[in-house]
């Protein structure tokens, strides 16, 4: 209500709150095409794969759609390596990790 302005209030209030068709077919492609990625799709990837299955939208317009429906992309984090309980064969460990560290000699800066 405080985002229309006074002089244009009984024209908004008259009119009837229709949701377009065009609106509801790019929000239910958004939708599959977020779903279709298991959540990873942005708003740049989603207008590109609805430009090429023939809903021309814009990334601004994915944006919205996104936010409206609360659709949030999120990324797998990499594969990460365990440690390995055993030295390579090839490679021998030669120090077995008794490296002596001195402390520094400075630990005041002046």
């Amino acid at each position: 209500m405080f985002t229309i302005h006074r002089s244009s209030y009984k024209y908004w209030a008259k009119q009837g709150r229709r949701i377009k068709p065009e609106k509801v077919k790019a929000l239910a492609m958004v939708k599959t095409i977020h779903a279709e990625s298991n959540s990873s799709a942005g708003a740049r990837t989603i207008s590109i794969i609805a430009a090429t299955r023939g809903l021309a939208i814009s990334r601004y317009v994915a944006t919205r759609l996104m936010k409206e429906e609360g659709l949030v992309s999120c990324q797998l984090p990499s594969h990460k390596y365990k440690k390995a309980a055993q030295p390579h064969v090839a490679i021998p460990n030669t120090l077995e990790r008794q490296c002596i560290f001195s402390p520094p000699l400075i630990t005041q800066w002046h």
